[in-house]
């Protein structure tokens, strides 16, 4: 019960801290399709490291798993 509960508390403040980070744009009320946004923050400057902690992580599981089985 206690595991679960702890759970549910970690869940609930992650799922809570994304809503009061996001911040409510500027709408000056023109109507624009354009914005004064900085460019978008690029996706793939650490995707190699990424990828080897998820292969790590995949043999570690599998692993582990066998040794159970």
């Amino acid at each position: 019960m206690k595991s679960t509960l702890l759970k549910i508390y970690i869940f609930s403040f992650l799922f809570m801290t994304d809503f009061i980070m996001a911040q409510p744009g500027t709408d000056d009320g023109g109507g624009g399709l354009e914005d004064d946004d900085p460019p978008p923050a690029p996706i793939n400057s650490k995707l190699i490291i990424l990828a080897a902690f998820g292969i790590l992580y995949a043999a570690y599981y599998f692993k582990n798993r066998k040794q159970t089985a």
